[in-house]
């Protein structure tokens, strides 16, 4: 973990509102991990928390939508620009520990982190991406290079299947499921997992200020009490989790 200062290789629209960010960097990172990133000329004041889309030799690439201030201007950098990047942090998948066949869910930008996650995993792991519709999909061919398979679900049927990603999993055929989208997702697939007997781990979007765990604004409930998403998380097996009726 370590604060650096990075030079932009690439920052490219991919698709409405979403980009990817590639820089340079030299370290290891495991699947799930994140970074906080700051532009230099501080027009905003907090770092912003942005998960590890891939990694390759030398350079880092991050996935990311255009939500607010600092996003945006994130957005707005250019080859040679450079970038503060802290991190890697947070605790990642747990990858050495997956039983069975391993199916990889995820819905909008919470396929983010997942790319890296199926590169690292090989030809052991099904995919499932959810969109909206075909305007509001990305990088699904990147998935297609390193899974066994990949499937596409949009809500409108543009492109894929049509209806809900949850709905496409057939559950019994794997030990473990790993998942990262919005919060109805994913607790449908805990849901799911839990009738089923299959292990589930998700990585869960909090806001973070420090991405260390002493602000703690990123608490999530737990088991065994108050858990903090930067630095005890993203990752979490949904045994743990408290969640609402």
């Amino acid at each position: 973990m370590k604060v650096v200062k990075s030079k932009i290789i690439k920052n490219e629209k991919v698709s409405k509102n979403i980009y990817r960010l590639s820089c340079e960097f030299a370290g290891i990172i495991k699947p799930g991990q994140f970074f906080m990133l700051k532009t230099l000329d501080n027009s905003y004041l907090l770092p912003r928390p942005i998960s590890v889309h891939d990694l390759c030799e030398n350079k880092v690439v991050f996935l990311y939508r255009t939500e607010g201030k600092g996003t945006t201007k994130i957005s707005t950098l250019r080859e040679n620009d450079e970038i503060q990047l802290f991190g890697p942090l947070g605790n990642g998948f747990d990858i050495d520990n997956l039983s069975g066949k391993t199916a990889v869910v995820g819905g909008g930008i919470g396929i983010a982190p997942l790319l890296y996650l199926v590169k690292v995993l090989g030809k052991n792991a099904d995919v499932f991406l959810g969109f909206k519709d075909e305007e509001n999909s990305y990088v699904v061919n990147e998935f297609k290079k390193y899974a066994d398979r990949t499937i596409v679900v949009t809500e409108d049927g543009s492109m894929g299947e049509k209806g809900f990603v949850t709905d496409f999993i057939s559950y019994k055929e794997y030990g473990t499921v790993l998942t990262c989208g919005p919060e109805i997702m994913m607790n449908k697939i805990i849901n799911n997992c839990m009738e089923n007997n299959v292990k589930c781990y998700v990585s869960l979007e909090r806001r973070m200020a420090c991405g260390m765990g002493v602000c703690l604004g990123c608490t999530v409930e737990t088991k065994n009490g108050n858990k903090r998403a930067c630095k005890d998380g993203p990752v979490f097996s949904s045994d743990e989790l408290v969640r609402g009726e």
